[in-house]
């Protein structure tokens, strides 16, 4: 029998948490995550009914009920190993999905960008982010809903017209308390005004082998002539279940590139959307996935295009190993108005194993006449002649298939323009293929 979630257990976690509340309870934020309870109520979580999950079984999920942790668990020099060399500029840190101010270095910033903790704003300055809070990632299924229902931590970045923050800021997740499942469910809001640029990694960890879920929300506002770009890195443990939904929303002459690096994580879904909403924007979405042993990765893209002279650049790349699942769903929707638009999408997956697996979805829906679109898929195995040769040429067989791996994935390496995250994400993995 189809199991349906232990939705019962989240919204009694949810009235619980109500009652500890002082003047919060009447805030409009408050106000916004009772919607979000009562949506969740309704739809409760996803099943493989569901046309957008029918290859992700979240079941699994249901076998523990996860709850927050402390922050308390984690020195300085242990979250100093998720540092990245030379990408230091600010780092903000969470613990079990609780902001620590102690591990985290945010450098002193120009008048009006804001970096900080989702509950620091909401205490101190809550009408810089009203407007903009739930008004993008809209619910349409139970995580997105339980993500905004829990709504209290995670990271508000705005920057104003005309303004820039200096080198990147890097987002460090890290989970895992002994004895314990832990939940944590980041909520991160991304508004930057006209004529702005900001760079982000966010990262995520494990500290021990226990089943922890992530449930993850990230809003992106790209203003006119801006330019956001955002790395995710997931390196989470085997039994860890993610859940990460972006959205992002661009304004007139905008670019929006976003990158997925699965390395990590036992059940993971990535939804990553993006709305053109005005003419001349720009949206790439890059992706690259390793999996072995029983891991499941699922990427579900959508690229808006609703406005005419945008162009969108997709790419993803999976290598699965072991018994491993990857599934990738990437949608282009060009609308009526959308002329002039340019669209290309490439996915392409590379089985080591027959007991890996993968189910490729690729789709156009095109209302407008006056367009370049494109998309491709493949799946196939390493190149038995290429192996033949190196080994011919005195390159052991493991050598041999990591060579080859690194060059099937240089196509997205060589979009990636930082040169510091290029040489670690080369390094880990290089580390993954052993």
């Amino acid at each position: 029998m189809e199991k349906t979630g232990n939705k019962e257990y989240y919204i009694a976690e949810f009235n619980k948490s109500e009652q500890s509340m002082n003047g919060e309870a009447s805030s409009a934020i408050h106000k916004l995550r009772k919607k979000a309870i009562t949506k969740f109520e309704e739809l409760g979580f996803p099943t493989v009914k569901n046309e957008d999950w029918k290859y992700t079984d979240v079941n699994p999920l249901f076998n523990f009920e996860f709850s927050a942790g402390n922050s308390s668990g984690i020195t300085k020099k242990e979250a100093e190993k998720f540092h990245i060399n030379g990408l230091n500029e600010n780092t903000v840190v969470f613990v079990n999905g609780i902001y620590s101010e102690k591990l985290s270095a945010i450098k002193k910033q120009a008048t009006g960008i804001v970096i900080d903790s989702l509950n620091a704003v909401l205490k101190n300055n809550p009408e810089l982010i009203m407007e903009h809070i739930g008004k993008y990632a809209l619910i349409d299924n139970g995580f997105t809903a339980l993500n905004t229902a829990f709504a209290k931590e995670g990271t508000v970045i705005i920057v104003p017209d005309n303004s820039e923050v200096k080198g990147h800021i890097h987002i460090i997740n890290i989970t895992g308390e002994q004895g314990k499942h832990i939940l944590t469910q980041p909520r991160n809001l991304i508004i930057t005004g006209k004529n702005s640029k900001v760079n982000i990694i966010e990262s995520y960890h494990s500290t021990n082998s226990s089943e922890n879920l992530v449930n993850a929300v990230t809003e992106a506002v790209v203003g006119e002539n801006s330019t956001v770009e955002i790395y995710r890195l997931q390196q989470e443990n085997e039994s860890s279940y993610q859940i990460n939904r972006t959205q992002a929303v661009q304004a007139r002459n905008s670019v929006f590139t976003h990158y997925s690096v699965t390395l990590g994580g036992g059940i993971v879904r990535n939804d990553t959307n993006v709305l053109l909403n005005d003419e001349n924007c720009t949206g790439n979405l890059y992706g690259l996935y390793l999996t072995e042993g029983k891991q499941h990765v699922d990427n579900h893209t959508l690229i808006d295009h609703a406005k005419p002279h945008c162009q969108s650049n997709e790419m993803y790349k999976g290598v699965l190993n072991g018994s491993s699942r990857g599934v990738f769903n990437g949608k282009v929707f060009v609308r009526e108005d959308a002329q002039k638009t340019n669209a290309y999408q490439s996915n392409k997956a590379i089985l080591l194993t027959s007991t890996a697996t993968i189910d490729t979805k690729p789709q156009l829906e095109i209302y407008a006449d006056d367009v370049k679109c494109s998309h491709g898929a493949a799946i196939g195995q390493l190149d038995d002649e290429a192996v033949f040769y190196l080994r011919s040429r005195g390159i052991s067989a493991e050598m041999a298939k990591t060579v080859l791996i690194r060059a099937f994935a240089n196509d997205i390496f060589e979009t990636i323009e930082n040169e510091t995250f290029h040489d670690h994400l080369n390094n880990l993995v290089f580390e993954k293929l052993g």
